[in-house]
Parts: structure tokens; sequence; C-alpha cells
């Protein structure tokens, strides 16, 4: 039997791709057979996983490279970068520099509308360990860990089981939106604080320890773990030529359960997220952006949008400036207030937007919220105050008409409870 007839066989084995949670619920929808999730909602242990993918071949690093790169495979988390690319860029520097590389499994998901990671390590540690495993022999690695926000004593248990040619440690990162950002999280593996740095040197080149570093997504070792057990030929079965693959989705859809879904790129967002009675569609999370809910019945999912993995809809009766609103002020509040546009541009755009959430005179507070956003983008250590002003200027022009109804001294929503997911001691 061939490798694709057996991962064939794998992946069709169970029909459902939606998994249960700590704030999702088993549902019936099927996007396509599932790849990365385990069936039924159950996690794998080590022989199961084994059972059910087969054991994962440590062969020819050149050889994964080039599949790696015919692959297409980019990362899942939220920069959609080459994956071939990253690695090949952190070998080289382990060579130029003589230093060998380490890399970091990044599962530590602060934005607070996504479950997609946390979903992964809890049903499919493994894959994420292989991935893990493969990656570090290919670019040389002499150390590897795996950072996550909790869930640590579980994955401690998962490496217990296997026999790995490299230790693994897992890192505890503190809970807050920066900490996976790729150098506060190779700051804090060095025993910093987890706060981001500036991009040069970048951690490709040093990072942890002042090494090489790799930060690679645990949603995108998950999927290299696959394509060296299965080719490039199946990765590429699903998706787009020009996005090939699947990606996992945290979905928020009014009255129902949040879920965590694996869809192929490509896939109309009216199928991931009925549009009926919606006014508008949040994609990408925190650091995404707001489509029109008619703009986003002629979408497709893409990488280049997808950013954390979030698609949430907005009811018509919401009021979408008080939701960006609450949002701005949480992402003020979790900035590392070192440097300029986050220390002062980030929340003096929040105030002024909480001016344009609440009906009444507005004077020239639209256009100044417009400006300081250009005065901030591409100024900060990180891209934090890039992310933040992609959400500021969607929610100018997806709600334009409610700015307009509010300057009027009226707000169109006739449901004011809180509907986006921000921590209870950023409110």
């Amino acid at each position: 039997m061939t490798a694709t007839t057996t991962a064939t066989r794998t992946v069709n084995a169970t029909a459902t791709a939606i998994v249960t949670t700590t704030m999702a619920i088993t549902s019936t929808d099927i996007y396509m057979p599932p790849r990365l999730l385990a069936p039924g909602g159950a996690p794998a242990d080590f022989t199961t996983h084994e059972q059910r993918y087969g054991p994962v071949a440590h062969g020819d690093p050149a050889q994964l490279l080039r599949t790696l790169a015919e692959s297409g495979l980019t990362g899942r988390g939220g920069a959609a970068f080459p994956t071939y690319r990253k690695l090949v860029s952190v070998a080289e520097a382990g060579r130029r520099t003589g230093r060998t590389p380490v890399v970091v499994a990044n599962g530590a998901e602060g934005e607070p509308a996504s479950a997609k990671d946390r979903t992964l390590l809890r049903l499919s540690p493994h894959l994420v360990l292989d991935g893990l495993q493969l990656v570090a022999e290919l670019v040389g690695a002499g150390e590897a860990y795996l950072a996550v926000e909790d869930h640590a004593t579980p994955l401690e248990a998962a490496l217990a089981e296997r026999r790995d040619p490299r230790r693994v440690r897992t890192v505890r990162v503190p809970k807050r939106f920066l900490s996976g950002q790729s150098s506060a999280l190779t700051q804090y593996v060095s025993g910093h604080a987890a706060l981001p740095r500036h991009q040069r040197p970048p951690v490709r080149e040093q990072g942890a320890h002042r090494a090489p570093t790799l930060v690679q997504n645990v949603e995108t070792l998950a999927h290299l773990a696959l394509i060296a057990r299965y080719g490039a030929d199946w990765f590429r079965s699903v998706g787009t030529p020009a996005e090939p693959g699947s990606a996992l989705c945290t979905v928020h859809v009014p009255s129902r359960e949040v879920r965590v879904v694996e869809a192929p790129f490509g896939m109309p967002l009216h199928r991931l997220l009925p549009l009926d009675g919606i006014g508008a569609v949040l994609v990408g999370g925190y650091h995404g952006t707001w489509l029109p809910a008619a703009e986003a019945a002629t979408r497709t999912l893409t990488a280049a949008d997808l950013g954390a993995g979030v698609l949430a809809a907005l009811p018509l009766g919401r009021c979408g400036l008080a939701e960006t609103a609450r949002v701005l002020r949480y992402l003020a509040l979790e900035s590392a207030g070192q440097c300029g546009p986050c220390l002062n541009g980030l929340p003096r755009i929040a105030a002024a937007f909480r001016t344009l959430a609440a009906p009444g005179p507005q004077g020239g507070i639209r256009e100044d919220v417009a400006r300081w956003a250009g005065l901030v983008e591409g100024r900060g250590a990180c891209h934090h105050p890039d992310g933040t002003v992609r959400l500021v200027r969607s929610a100018l022009t997806a709600f334009a008409a409610e700015l307009d109804a509010h300057a009027a001294g009226h707000c169109t929503a006739t449901d004011h409870s809180p509907l986006l997911p921000v921590p209870a001691n950023r409110n």
C-alpha cells in the first residue's frame, strides 16, 4: 500500500472537522475530511496517533525541504510566510554565524477570539511534536521549545510518551496579546520579559540565546508533519493553486457556540458563517479587518486575510463601532508600551474611537483617528500598531453609515451587550 493511499484512507476515516474546546461545542458542519484534528473530539495518545497516521520518516532533509517548497505551505500564525523559505533562512544563518539554531513551536495564542491552536494541541499534540522534531532536524537545531499559555501539563504527558532524538521543553508564557510575537517569545525563552524588541536583527538571525531561531506556529508544524508523510500533491489536493491546503478557523456565529473548524482555502466565507441577519464580518481577529456582509458574501477564505484564523459575524442589531472601541481599548492596554506608537498613539486612538462609538457630536474626531492611524503605522518595534491600524481603518469604512448616525445623535443598534471576547480585566 502506498503512503498516499494510506493517507487518503486515514483522512477519510471520519467526516467531521468540528471539535470541542473550552469555548466550542461539537457540531455536524462538514467542510472537508479532517486532516489535523482528531476524530470524535477525543485527544489522541501516541499509540493512537501512529495507528492513525503511521510513523513519520526522518529521511533526507534536502528532499523534505524540496517537498515543502513544492507543497506551498505557508505559516498559519498570521503572516502566511512561505515555510520553506523560513526554514532555509534559519539554517543558513546557523551556518553563516557558526551558532547552533534554536526552534520554538509557537502555541502562545494571545488572540482572545481564537481557539484554534489550543484545540490542535489538545486533540492532536503528536502531530505538532512530529513537526517540531522535523524542523529541528532540518535547521540543525540544538534546542527545541514548545511555548503555550496554558495546558502545559497534558503536553508534558504527551512528550513523556515519545522517544524523540531532541528533547523538547515546554515554556509557559504570560497570558498577554503580544506573548506570541516572535521576538517577545524568544526574549521569554531566553529568560527575559515577554516583550517585543526591534526587528533588527530578525529572530531568524539572532533570537533565543542570541542564536538563529525558528519560531513556527503549531498549526504550521502539524501540516508539515503530514506533508512529510504524504507529500506535496496530497497537501495541494485541497485549497487553490495559489493558496494550497487548509486552515483551522475559530468561527463566531450569533446564537451558536464558538467553533473551531478546518476548511480549505478558496471556500466561500458564506459557507463558513451564514450571513442572514448579519451586518458585518470580522476576518482575521483583532488585527484583522471588518467587511460589510455584502462584501463578505463575495469573498473566499484566503491566507492573506485569515490572520489569526478568526471569523466573527456581527448581527445587524449590534453596533460595530462599540465592538471596535472595546477591542481597541484592549489592544492599547495590551501594548508593550516601549515605543511612541504604542505608548502614545494607540491609547489616543482608542480613546477617540470610544467617542465615535457614543452617539453625539464628533467634531473632527473621525479625521483625527484616520490621521493618527497614519502616524503610528510602520513605526513600532513590532507590528502591533500596524495590526491595530488595520482594524481601525476597516471599521471607519465598514461602519461609515453608523458613524453618520452617531454624529446625528442616535445609534441603530438594538442590543448593546458585548459580543466579541475581551478578557475581564481589560474591559
